[in-house]
């Protein structure tokens, strides 16, 4: 269960982009009767309020994230189920902000998730202009996922290639050989999480 600051809420209903709000609605709602749970036993189960559980499933309130991820436990999921898209259940790409603070420019976006068998690894890369890294294949069940702060990076999978441009992001199995490289004339410097 991941633990998120009580205090935290939602991004408000927006036209500026996907209403999360609304993804969480959706999802709440199709997960509880799944699960084959009222809105009071689902509530009680996560420690909130009927009245609470009504208005996120009317996608009427700013929730907090420590709620929701309540709510997630409470159904046997994810935090990620309840805020990506009903009509993309690939974890790979959810894409979605998830927070928001008091001041310009705070923001908090759900990127990406991957289940692990054992550890994540966080890393800081940097690569020069030409540089290039070549990587053996890891065991089977290995996912990478990297997000591009500067720059461009060039990622090669056997005859793939896939360029991933600062602010953008990929996610992929590592059980066959790769390379990393900057293929640009400016330092590339990404973060790279390696998923056992």
């Amino acid at each position: 269960m991941l633990k998120w600051p009580e205090m935290s809420n939602m991004l408000p209903k927006s036209d500026e982009r996907p209403n999360v709000l609304e993804h969480v609605s959706e999802n709440v709602r199709r997960l509880r009767r799944a699960a084959g749970l009222s809105q009071e036993a689902l509530a009680s189960a996560a420690g909130v309020s009927r009245r609470m559980l009504v208005g996120i499933e009317g996608g009427d309130v700013n929730v907090s994230l420590a709620t929701l991820d309540r709510i997630a436990a409470a159904l046997g999921v994810l935090f990620p189920d309840l805020v990506q898209r009903p009509d993309r259940p690939d974890r790979s790409r959810i894409d979605v902000v998830a927070w928001v603070g008091e001041r310009p420019g705070s923001r908090a976006t759900l990127l990406a998730s991957s289940a692990t068998r054992h550890e994540v690894e966080l890393w800081s890369w940097s690569l020069a202009p030409g540089e290039r890294y070549t990587a053996e294949p890891d065991a089977e069940g290995w996912r990478e996922m990297i997000y591009v702060i500067e720059g461009r990076l060039s990622v090669y999978r056997g005859d793939l290639m896939q360029a991933v441009e600062a602010g953008d992001f990929l996610v992929f199995g590592s059980d066959q050989p790769y390379t990393y490289a900057n293929e640009g004339e400016a330092l590339l410097r990404f973060v790279r999480n390696v998923l056992t």
